[in-house]
């Protein structure tokens, strides 16, 4: 116990995402500079090695970038049709752009990169999201080399949970688990079951 990869909550998750079909989307929530909320689907990129920490994919120039600068917190909402599960993951997020200064973190941005398919590096090369279209765009395909690292647009956002509510609706049980951490940094999670 006290490993982050020793979360009791992950197996759980893993075995969802096992017996679900088209089980890589979930909805990431954000409170804007506002005070309102936002929320948007994203796709799960898996875990950081090693630990417990959810990794998305996304655009520096969408409006969830400037969301989690004024706010690093959110919360994911993972449905699972086929087993009617839900996860609702929350914590905090670290997001890991090409000014990084850490080299671990430039790295796992680059792997990131590499494991996207080329459609989905090709967006990062289009203009800016939410913005007004303009119908002159260029050919993409011509921008992008297969072999070149991340552009600017692109990076990585790492979701650390400290609490996850899981709900399964066939066997009518929720447990409540919470991360915690002990004086001399080490992790660990506690969990109750709950009332559905």
């Amino acid at each position: 116990m006290g490993s982050p990869s020793a979360a009791p909550w992950k197996q759980l998750l893993l075995n969802a995402l096992e017996s679900n079909k088209h089980s890589s989307f979930f909805q990431l929530a954000t409170i804007s500079s506002n005070g309102r909320p936002a929320n948007r689907t994203v796709v799960f990129r898996g875990f950081q090695e090693g630990s417990d920490k959810i990794l998305i994919n996304t655009d520096s120039r969408t409006r969830k970038i400037e969301d989690i600068k004024h706010c690093p917190f959110g919360e994911i909402c993972w449905y699972f049709t086929d087993s009617w599960e839900q996860f609702r993951i929350n914590g905090r997020i670290d997001i890991i752009d090409g000014l990084n200064p850490d080299p671990v973190k430039l790295q796992q941005r680059e792997k990131a990169w590499f494991a996207s398919s080329l459609k989905s590096r090709l967006q990062y090369f289009g203009p800016g999201p939410g913005l007004p279209c303009v119908n002159e765009e260029p050919c993409k395909e011509n921008l992008l080399d297969p072999y070149i690292g991340p552009i600017g647009a692109f990076c990585v956002l790492v979701l650390d949970p400290e609490q996850v509510d899981y709900l399964n609706l066939k066997s009518n049980k929720r447990l409540m688990f919470k991360s915690k951490q002990s004086g001399d940094g080490e992790q660990s999670w506690v969990s109750e079951e709950i009332n559905p």
